[in-house]
């Protein structure tokens, strides 16, 4: 097989890195890729855009490329998989109409609403003196949602009035043409990603992901610093009840829309104190930096999975197979990220993690030619994810860790309470 993916982050790192463990898969291209896949053996990146869906195809028609992995939403957004499958290619992720289940908060309301799947309630507003109005006459904490893609940083979860009406003059600022209003849920938040080709759906292991900037839970929102799985919360009896009550019905609501949805089912969900899940949004494709904890867990062939999807077949697959044990990714960023921060600045230590037996997934990395051969620099917000396993949590914890302090780059920053007890992690 040849693959063609598209996408430049950690998490297609983690996805071209996993696929590449076959010995089926004879060589991937990466659409644009990152320093990490342009180091890996049958790997290419390509001079193309994510939304250059012409010369993909032009690509994949030239070279034979069985299938099209699609990471990012927002390709997906834009109907990337619309268009190649005009062109009688095989791709993994779902339509445009699909992704509108992560492109439109209020759409994808309204889809749970009309299928009964228990969420938070909300309400939509179009302009900023509405929504400011409506937020006063509510109790705080509020949050305030962005009705579009914003880089899995268009939530705030704002502690008073006062937060919650700056968090909408910024998004209505930001251009955004709609924002949702929402009930603040209390409880643990756990990611549950799904494979699904429209008719079958498959969960995968649950992971739990940190979004806040920083330790402690605190500060602003990020596309996530760190994530760790299984996540135990969620017992084998709850991640029942999740396929059931939130997974199977909104499979049902997408088929009764027509959309014919092959790909990553994402449901971010809220385990409530007492027990039950409610969804706090769904996105349409794999989690970052969920992935990066959950494919090196995973025995089952990834491309087997994928090429399911794309041809409808996932019922037949047998049981997904796991190692056993736990993953703790640690997300290692750029100062000033989420907002403005640094790029060009040279990587050291990558080589001295691995060696202690750790996956160092790259996002935001270039390679750069230079007087002593290539350079490895920084060249995104998030930078590197490094990703241990071990027996228990606290082994696959002191690893990741370890592994951390060999890696340096000027104005490295990352969050040192991973998974620790009282932020995120529940003892068995």
């Amino acid at each position: 097989m040849k693959v063609l993916l598209v996408g430049n982050g950690g998490r297609e790192h983690a996805i071209v890195w996993k696929l590449l463990q076959s010995k089926r898969i004879r060589q991937i291209m990466c659409v644009p890729g990152n320093g990490g896949t342009a180091a890996l053996e049958r790997c290419q990146n390509l001079p193309l855009t994510i939304d250059d869906f012409q010369g993909m195809v032009r690509f994949v028609e030239v070279h034979n490329i069985s299938l099209v992995v699609v990471g990012p939403e927002l390709p997906l957004a834009l109907g990337i998989t619309d268009y190649l499958k005009t062109q009688e290619i095989k791709v993994f992720g779902p339509t445009k109409e699909g992704a509108q289940i992560e492109a439109s908060k209020s759409w994808a309301k309204s889809l749970m609403q009309q299928a009964k799947i228990p969420t938070a309630s909300a309400a939509v507003f179009q302009d900023a003196k509405t929504a400011k109005a409506y937020v006063a006459a509510q109790v705080a904490p509020i949050v305030v949602k962005a009705d579009g893609l914003a880089a899995g940083k268009g939530v705030t979860v704002a502690s008073t009035t006062e937060e919650a009406q700056a968090a909408i003059d910024y998004l209505f600022e930001n251009k955004f043409r709609q924002v949702l209003i929402e009930e603040y849920l209390t409880g643990q938040e756990v990611s549950v990603l799904a494979l699904t080709d429209g008719l079958t759906i498959r969960p995968l292991l649950p992971a739990q992901d940190y979004k806040r900037l920083g330790e402690g839970d605190i500060g602003v929102n990020t596309g996530g610093m760190g994530a760790y799985a299984p996540a135990p919360i969620v017992t084998p009896a709850l991640m029942k009840r999740i396929e059931q009550e939130i997974f199977t019905p909104t499979l049902a609501a997408l088929r009764q829309r027509r959309i014919d949805y092959r790909g990553v089912l994402y449901a971010g969900l809220m385990i409530t104190p007492a027990g039950d899940p409610k969804v706090l949004e769904f996105n349409c494709r794999f989690g970052d930096p969920e992935t990066q904890a959950i494919l090196p867990l995973l025995e089952t062939p990834l491309e087997d999975l994928l090429l399911a999807c794309a041809e409808q077949r996932l019922a037949e697959q047998p049981p997904i197979v796991w190692k056993p044990g736990v993953a703790v990714c640690v997300v290692l960023a750029a100062t000033g990220y989420p907002e403005s921060y640094q790029k060009g600045k040279l990587i050291t230590g990558i080589e001295k993690a691995e060696a202690m037996g750790v996956n160092v997934f790259h996002a935001g990395t270039r390679l750069k030619p230079g007087l002593s051969g290539h350079q490895l620099t920084t060249d995104g917000g998030r930078v590197l994810a490094v990703t241990a396993l071990g027996e228990n949590f606290q082994q696959a914890h002191a690893q990741a860790y370890a592994a951390v302090e060999c890696i340096e780059f000027e104005g490295m920053y990352y969050r040192r309470d991973i998974g620790v007890a009282g932020v995120g992690w529940v003892e068995r």
